[in-house]
Formats: structure tokens, sequence, C-alpha cells
């Protein structure tokens, strides 16, 4: 997801007559590399760092699952917990730790095959408090009703701190109730059953790309305003439960996501940057000249959320297809199960 690592290549072609041959580039694949993605914060866990390795792009786009590896988190005070690893997602979470303004953080991680990795320290920054989190509708301007042309662009306004040197990364999850938890199709049945939730019940959903990050080189001090977050789509009429946060990163993390914002938002024009590995703060301790991606942070989070109103509008919302057969069957209820992705929780400010 953030950190998949493309690795591109032009193809030019010279065509312009029959006696030019078009230039056929050769492909080069790079070994297998560790990817590391996670971040510990003063805010409550649990935290998860995730392990994915590269695979050949000629084969696959899509990163390999690290399972098995021993995942700790420490900090420069000799406080650590080993992470409890998720199975089957290449998920590694805390139960225990929570992050301290003022302390120094770094992951070491030993893989099943003895390899062993580490982050640099990174030390926890406070967190500057969000002023104003808002959001405005936004029609097409053609009047297409399209969930994907009309909704809710969210903004957040905060005043920088005085003084050089404050990085701004920003990140939300969306808390979505849900009355259905599990549906099944019985063997030999075209027929689709459904469960509902024996309590309540929120889907949670995180941003998968979350690279909006900002320096205050420019504004030292003065007022961040306007600053976009996401797009809320005109699904349903329902309310939609937003949670904003706004992280206070180190220049190394800062200068990560930047980086990998400009290398996956390149058009691929013309004078575009050549595409570049962007390789993070993790290293391999064991194996030196080994490649290692991705990015381990501390920060200091201040957190707001919203509710959007998307009742009131005179079009109606572009609704997602429903199954061809549903039906409710009389038996026990499904259990709403606690995970990375689900909760019986209910959100903070709900």
């Amino acid at each position: 997801m953030l950190f998949r690592l493309f690795f591109l290549f032009v193809l030019l072609n010279l065509g312009t007559g029959s006696c030019i041959s078009p230039y056929q580039p050769t492909t080069q694949s790079i070994g297998p590399a560790l990817v590391v993605e996670g971040m510990i914060t003063d805010q409550p866990g649990p935290y998860v760092i995730k392990l994915t390795q590269t695979s050949d792009y000629s084969y696959k786009a899509l990163n390999l699952l690290v399972t098995g590896a021993i995942v700790t988190i420490s900090d420069d005070r000799g406080n650590q917990e080993t992470l409890k690893e998720v199975p089957e997602t290449g998920q590694y979470q805390t139960s225990r730790m929570q992050g301290v303004v003022g302390r120094r953080y770094q992951v070491s991680i030993r893989t099943s095959t003895g390899k062993q990795y580490e982050s640099d320290l990174e030390l926890l920054k406070a967190a500057v408090p969000v002023q104003k989190l808002y959001y405005q509708f936004r029609a097409d301007p053609y009047g297409l009703k399209t969930e994907e042309t009309n909704g809710w662009d969210v903004y957040v306004d905060t005043k920088d701190a005085p003084g050089p040197g404050d990085y701004y990364r920003w990140v939300w999850t969306h808390y979505n109730p849900i009355s259905v938890c599990n549906t099944y199709r019985p063997s030999r049945s075209d027929t689709i059953y459904s469960q509902t939730c024996c309590s309540p019940c929120w889907d949670i959903v995180r941003c998968a790309n979350c690279l909006t990050v900002r320096s205050d080189a420019a504004i030292n001090g003065q007022t961040i305003s306007g600053q976009f977050i996401t797009r809320v789509p005109y699904s349903s009429t329902a309310r939609y439960y937003l949670e904003v946060e706004q992280q206070a990163i180190s220049l190394g993390a800062y200068r990560f996501f930047d980086s990998v914002h400009k290398l996956t938002s390149g058009t691929g024009g013309l004078f575009d940057a050549a595409p570049a590995a962007v390789r993070g703060n993790i290293r391999c301790t064991s194996h030196p000249d080994e490649l290692v991606f991705g990015y381990f942070g501390a920060a200091g989070v201040s957190v707001q959320a919203i509710s959007i109103d998307r009742s009131g509008l005179a079009v109606p919302p572009t609704l997602p297809p429903a199954p061809i057969f549903k039906y409710n069957p009389p038996d026990a209820c499904f259990p709403c199960a606690n995970g990375l992705i689900r909760t019986t929780q209910q959100p903070r400010w709900w």
C-alpha cells in the first residue's frame, strides 16, 4: 500500500523510419527486500508494524507478507515490548506500550530466516493542537450525479509553533456503523445469507496512502489554513464520522513521506524527476549491504473528530449495488470481532 515500491522503466520508441528498429531496453530485477511500515505515537495503542517483502515486478505488483518475525519496539529509557503477530496479515501489534513525548524510539526485527534489522532512533515530539476541522460540499460542475464528483472536502486549520523545524503529517480514520457482520452461501445454493451483528459494531477504514505532509519552512509561526485532508463521497445520506490526526513528525519522516508522494504522484512527463528508491531509516544489521525500504516513525498527535451531514441535498446519493439474493435467516446473530478493521468499541466522539 503506502510503501509498495514500483521500479519503473522508460520504453523509447525511435521508429521514425523502416531502417530504424525500436529500442528495447533490458529490465533489471532486484532481489527480495524487506519493507517496514509503522509508527508509535503518544496516543493509546495498539501500534502496528507491517512487514512485507518486495517481489519481482515482472511477476507481481504486490509485496509478499513477512510472517514469523520477532518485532520489538524500545525506547531510550530501556523500556521495550515484543509485538504480537496478527495471523496471516504480516502485521505485528503492541498490547501495552504507549509513546511518551521527549523519548526516542526504535524498532528491531528478527525474521524467521535469522536476518536482523533495526531503525534509527526517532524523537517523539509534542504536537500542536488542531484549531479547526471543517468540511465543504463540492458539486460536479457538469451536473453528473456520481459519488466521485459530488462530495465533501475536509480541511484543517492549525497554528504553527514558534521556531523553525516543525514538520506535519495528517492521517484519517473513518468508522462506519454496520448491522450485518457475516454473509455466507450454502453449498449448491445461489442464495446469499446474512447474519446481523450481536452487538453494536463499526468497520474501521484507515487511509491507505496518507502522504499529506508539510514543513514550516515558509510559514514559521503562522497559521496553516485550509489544509486539505480527504474527500468524503456522496454514497449515502447517513452521517459520515471521521477522525483526523495531526502528527508532529521528524525531519527524516517528512523527507521520506514527501519523497514517496513525489514518486507516486508523478505524471511521467518528459521533465519529471527520474524514479528513485526511497530507502527510509531501516537498515539490516546482519547484512549491511542489503536493501531495506520503509520507515519507522514516532510522532506526537492531536486528534479531532467530525461528523459530516450528508442529508438534505436535492439529488439522491450514488448507492453501491446490492446483492441480488440476500436473506436474513432466523438463526443466531454473528459476533462483531474486535480487530484492526472492526470494533465493538464506540468511537470516542460518536
